[in-house]
């Protein structure tokens, strides 16, 4: 596990044991929706592709004349097998002496699709300061891509397998398809790569440093036999197939059962894992919910109890408060406020001319001063009478 993994892996970690396991609820629960969703569609491609006809190229003709005479529209979606060819060798007139074909470089085959990708491959060795790295992780992204690759493209069309004739064919139209084509590895080489003297300090700080480029091709072949699975219509009389963006596939090297067995697979696991995901997810929140609830229940009760402490702090208070103010002989009174009896000595002088409350006001000003004798005062003290 690299650097960057360990460190989204202890922040994903804090993070879900968070409230509780609250978060970790609801990321079960995001993700078990998404497997419905995923379950819905997966379920709707399943019910198209079982019910798309399995025929040959030569039978497209036959079929999608038979939808027009019914009244239907022309656009069906059907699965057709057939060899992959390139277009200009069914195409008549100058076109034709055009080759339109690719060649690889590495194999020399002809083919119609040519992927050319280079993986740069970096060390997972951390250093001697490698804990900087994952701290680096999480705040800075690695801005070199490590992987790039180009697909290049011809026009092509599918034609029945072992005949030499082609007035029977099919064009395979790949615009705005994101579908995976089924690729061929023709070359696959690592190269390594020379090290500078800064691998040495990159090393050395636990930074990654490349030690090798993987090098591969791919391609589509002439001649290959594949299955195509989308819309079919006709265009200036000629059949031609589209992806569909519902279905999982478009250029396969399965066949129809197989695809369906794959599809229902994947029906039954994301069945499974949505009931088993939203099960936890509801039990997890369940008991996150309960254990703040109950928290929430306990911190009120104590700003409760707080609360009537300070109720019943603050009536003593004014109780006291009363009590020193009934009855209070005139030569006892503050002589600030001449309304509560005295009760705080100052210190050093040793005044007793103040009640607690004037008492703390004379010592909060910037010189505080007794205000019998004038001399500065350092602070006061309450007397108690037994």
């Amino acid at each position: 596990m690299t650097s960057h993994e360990q460190a989204l892996v202890s922040l994903f970690s804090q993070l879900a044991l968070s409230f509780d396991g609250a978060v970790l609820g609801l990321a079960l629960a995001y993700t078990a929706v998404r497997s419905v969703l995923k379950l819905t569609a997966n379920s709707a491609a399943l019910d198209k592709l079982c019910a798309a006809p399995n025929l040959s190229v030569s039978d497209l003709r036959s079929l999608l004349d038979s939808s027009d005479s019914d009244g239907n529209s022309q656009n069906k979606l059907v699965i057709v097998r057939g060899t992959v060819e390139a277009k200009s060798s069914v195409e008549s007139g100058w076109k034709s002496l055009r080759p339109g074909v690719l060649v690889s470089n590495e194999s020399g085959d002809s083919a119609v699709a040519i992927e050319r990708s280079q993986t740069c491959i970096y060390t997972e060795w951390k250093g001697f300061f490698g804990w900087t790295s994952d701290i680096r992780a999480l705040f800075v992204r690695n801005l070199r891509q490590q992987e790039s690759s180009s697909l290049r493209t011809v026009p092509f069309v599918l034609i029945d397998g072992g005949r030499r004739s082609h007035a029977d064919y099919a064009i395979v139209n790949l615009e705005g398809s994101r579908h995976p084509l089924p690729l061929t590895t023709v070359y696959h080489k690592l190269q390594p790569t020379n090290a500078s003297p800064y691998t040495f300090l990159q090393a050395l700080f636990g930074n990654q440093y490349p030690v090798g480029i993987l090098d591969e091709e791919k391609i589509l072949p002439l001649g290959k036999d594949v299955y195509a699975v989308g819309i079919c219509y006709y265009r200036n009389g000629i059949a031609e197939i589209k992806s569909c963006k519902e279905l999982p596939y478009f250029l396969s090297e399965l066949n129809k059962d197989q695809m369906i067995v794959e599809l229902t697979f994947k029906s039954k696991v994301l069945f499974w894992s949505g009931i088993i995901l939203g099960s936890l997810s509801i039990g997890i929140l369940g008991y996150a919910f309960m254990r703040n609830w109950n928290k929430w229940k306990q911190w009120r009760q104590q700003r409760e109890a707080q609360q009537q402490r300070q109720v019943n702090h603050d009536d003593a208070e004014f109780e006291n408060l009363v009590n020193e103010m009934d009855d209070v002989p005139d030569g006892q009174l503050c002589v600030i406020c001449l309304m509560r009896r005295r009760r705080s000595v100052f210190i050093p002088c040793g005044h007793l001319v103040c009640c607690q409350g004037c008492a703390v006001s004379v010592e909060r000003n910037v010189a505080p001063k007794c205000p019998v004798c004038r001399q500065e005062i350092r602070n006061s003290v309450r007397i108690f009478e037994s």
